[in-house]
């Protein structure tokens, strides 16, 4: 019973506890929430506060733009006033002088129409005069001029006779010294130095000791050079120098560079030998490129409408010879020479000057492609696109009678160019021939990757592709080569006919 009691006083105990826990939960609900009502009212109204200043300083700056706008539109219309004004001003004056012009115009229609009334009656008068003049003479006007011609003739015939004699050879001095002057102006203002050229070049060495290094264990770095340039390195006694020999000037210049790089580099061997003449190719290629520009520059002949393409092909001009006088120095004493002679004569100076520069383009290519230079010259201008009357120069200059005034100029500025003393040299342009003929002779058989003359002509070196070529068949070719060499070129004692079949394999480790 009393364990009863005890329990039921626990429930009742905890009831009222709940009972008050309940309400000072109930009160701390109701303070916090009037607490939070005044904080909200308090933001409310500092929002609204807020929105008041905003609105009232929108109101201001709306106000002052209205007040400007009104400013500005009073003053353009004070400028739009003030325009009308000074048009309707402008307006007026304009109707005036329309005014003055047309009675000045009425006034000069009416003094040319009193010109002509005097003018016709001057004629009428005239023409009574001459009648009356028939009447009297009995002849007419054919007839009195041909009588008056008649007698001054019987009566100065001989003076008449020795003024028209003198006349003719007055004309003929004048025009011939008029030529002379025009010839020697040009010939004058274009005068330039000529160097003949040699089939040799030179690199210094530092020391005589580069010599071995050049050289390589059994001969193997100079047979590289040689073997990739074409050319003959002849290394003697010299001190501290290098001989190049190659009719070749741009095999020449290609072994003078890689030559130099090396030694410069010190590292010479097979390899570096490669990279090193591949490396020349490409900066001689650069240079040809810079010599035709140079040259178009020198003229004053704009590169915009030029190919890059012709202007290397012109460029290549530099290392090619005609009678040992550089082609590319010819052909811009040609294309001066044109012009020169174009102002002097009235022709077109543009078609001179250009049918000049490019009158011998067909050198450079010569040695690659089948055909005379003036027809490859033709072709390779007319592929890029330039007017028939410049194209026409390539040929012109070697036809007998030029069928334009521009041609029969540049024809005689090559002339000029070519025949000043000094200007030419026959033995080398003779020479290059000969071994440029070596070479083809080679070529033209089945097999043959690369021909080189050597050793001023007495020596051809004949490169074969080894999958082609075998051992025996290089042997016959070699025969077959220096039979129709004695058959068709007409050459000084004996010339060593060279067969190389090289394999070369290459692998990389990786």
């Amino acid at each position: 019973m009393s364990d009863a009691l005890f329990v039921v006083g626990l429930l009742f105990s905890a009831a009222i506890g709940a009972s008050a826990g309940y309400a000072l939960r109930s009160s701390k609900i109701k303070k916090d929430e009037a607490a939070a009502e005044i904080k909200y009212n308090e933001i409310v109204k500092a929002a609204e506060d807020k929105q008041q200043e905003v609105l009232v300083k929108a109101k201001e700056k709306a106000v002052k733009i209205i007040e400007e706008a009104r400013i500005e539109e009073k003053r353009g219309l004070d400028e739009l006033k003030n325009q009308q004004t000074s048009l309707l001003e402008r307006e007026q004056a304009f109707s005036s002088k329309l005014l003055e012009i047309d009675k000045t115009k009425q006034d000069a229609e009416t003094a040319k129409q009193r010109v002509e009334d005097i003018k016709k009656q001057l004629e009428e008068i005239r023409e009574a005069g001459m009648k009356r003049l028939e009447e009297i003479s009995g002849f007419n006007k054919e007839q009195a001029l041909a009588r008056i011609t008649e007698l001054v003739e019987q009566e100065n015939s001989d003076a008449l006779l020795s003024r028209i004699r003198k006349l003719d050879e007055v004309a003929s001095d004048e025009i011939e010294r008029r030529a002379n002057n025009i010839l020697a102006l040009a010939i004058q203002r274009q005068a330039s130095s000529q160097v003949a050229e040699t089939t040799t070049a030179y690199v210094e060495l530092p020391s005589d000791e580069m010599k071995g290094r050049i050289i390589g264990r059994e001969g193997r770095n100079i047979k590289a050079i040689e073997l990739l340039t074409g050319c003959e390195l002849i290394i003697d006694e010299t001190p501290n120098l290098v001989t190049i020999s190659g009719f070749s000037p741009i095999r020449r210049q290609v072994a003078k560079r890689a030559l130099s790089k090396l030694i410069a580099d010190g590292r010479i061997h097979p390899g570096r030998i490669e990279e090193t003449i591949e490396e020349s190719k490409k900066e001689l290629a650069i240079d040809i490129k810079k010599a035709g520009e140079d040259a178009l520059y020198q003229l004053g002949i704009s590169m915009a409408g030029i190919d890059p393409k012709l202007i290397q092909i012109l460029g290549r001009l530099k290392f090619r010879t005609s009678y040992g006088q550089s082609a590319l120095q010819h052909s811009m004493e040609v294309a001066s020479i044109s012009a020169l002679l174009a102002e002097e004569l009235g022709a077109n100076v543009k078609t001179c000057r250009i049918g000049g520069l490019f009158h011998d383009v067909g050198k450079a290519v010569d040695h690659d492609m089948q055909g005379s230079h003036p027809e490859l010259g033709l072709q390779i201008m007319k592929k890029f696109g330039f007017p028939e009357e410049i194209c026409y120069q390539c040929i012109g200059h070697h036809e007998d009678k030029p069928k334009t005034l521009e041609g029969v100029i540049v024809k005689a500025a090559d002339a000029i160019s070519g025949a000043r003393p000094g200007a030419r040299k026959d033995s080398l342009e003779l020479y290059v021939k000969r071994l440029e003929d070596l070479e083809n002779a080679a070529t033209s058989f089945d097999g043959v990757e690369k021909v080189y003359a050597i050793q001023a002509g007495r020596e051809i070196r004949v490169f074969v592709n080894p999958k082609v070529i075998d051992d025996l068949t290089a042997t016959k070719l070699a025969r077959d080569i220096a039979n129709k060499i004695e058959a068709e070129l007409k050459h000084p004692g004996e010339i060593r006919v060279t067969v190389i079949r090289e394999t070369r394999v290459i692998e990389y480790a990786r």
